[in-house]
């Protein structure tokens, strides 16, 4: 007979199945009890996104409600009390690891942005929502994966930076679609474009420069993020670790491929593309065995 924590916990895995095809992938490389933890914090952090993303006609101040009745099921977890029977998976991760509560309600504040027009005047504006919602995963996954808190915090909050301002890039036509625009009005202005060429949904040479400039400035986060993949232990989850950022990279390499191109469609990274990222990783994992960890970014 399945138990309700149990059943919380296939639950979780289900949901990240569905919504996170690359996230699944590289989390069957962990043990298994950190894969069934990480899971269930996925869980948390798609529902939320998904009260707002997938809210339909629902009126925004309802969503809020729901966004609020969230936060207090977070607070009575932390709070020692007995868990909305939705989220026993979290409750059974959050007492079995250190997860810090601070940047689970931030990704809430983050999620919350989404709900009316978005517009990024400028990139510290984008910067500071992307730490909302994807910076402050690191630090919530990181206990889990057995790295505590302190010097490497900053290398995990810019790995999050940098898979954010990719998922910015590759949804830059859905967003239109949602009246939300978070590339920085202003660089638009230094290239000579404005909301009105992104509107058009039509490329040009001046917008193919601006993709490519967003894409080097993705890059570059996920260079300094690299710096903390070594404090991973060694029980496959330091390979999770290097395998999701290569793939997530691989998205930047396909919109590459098309020329910058972000109206044709989501890029993404086909299974046959994933299993030879797999043995590329692999074969860099087993060669970087031995060696201490690098220093992580101040």
């Amino acid at each position: 007979m399945t138990t309700g924590l149990e059943a919380s916990y296939q639950r979780a895995e289900q949901v990240t199945a569905a919504w996170a095809r690359s996230f699944y992938f590289a989390g069957w490389f962990l043990p298994a009890a950190k894969r069934r933890s990480v899971f269930a914090i996925y869980d948390f952090c798609r529902h939320a996104d998904n009260l707002v993303d997938d809210r339909g006609d629902r009126p925004v101040d309802q969503v809020r409600a729901d966004l609020g009745r969230l936060r207090t099921s977070i607070e009575a977890i932390y709070a020692g009390e007995s868990p909305d029977p939705r989220w026993l998976a979290l409750a059974d991760t959050i007492r079995r690891y250190p997860v810090p509560m601070a940047p689970m309600l931030d990704l809430l504040d983050g999620v919350a942005t989404d709900l009316g027009p978005v517009a990024m005047p400028d990139f510290p504006a984008l910067e500071r929502y992307c730490r909302l919602v994807a910076g402050g995963i690191g630090l919530i996954f990181a206990p889990v994966l057995g790295v505590p808190g302190g010097p490497t915090d900053e290398a995990g909050i810019r790995l999050g930076i940098a898979m954010q301002l990719t998922n910015v890039l590759r949804d830059v036509r859905e967003d239109l679609d949602q009246d939300r625009v978070y590339l920085p009005a202003d660089e638009l202005a230094l290239w000579g474009l404005s909301r009105a060429d992104l509107e058009r949904r039509r490329m040009s040479t001046r917008l193919r420069g601006f993709i490519a400039y967003q894409a080097c400035r993705a890059r570059e986060y996920f260079e300094a993020a690299d710096e903390v993949v070594g404090h991973f232990p060694d029980d496959g989850s330091r390979l999770t670790v290097r395998l999701l950022v290569r793939i997530y990279a691989g998205i930047l390499d396909r919109i590459e491929q098309r020329h910058y191109d972000v109206f044709q469609g989501r890029a993404y990274v086909p299974l046959g593309r994933k299993l030879m990222i797999l043995g590329r990783t692999v074969l860099r994992h087993r060669a970087a065995r031995g060696q201490p960890p690098r220093a992580a970014v101040a």
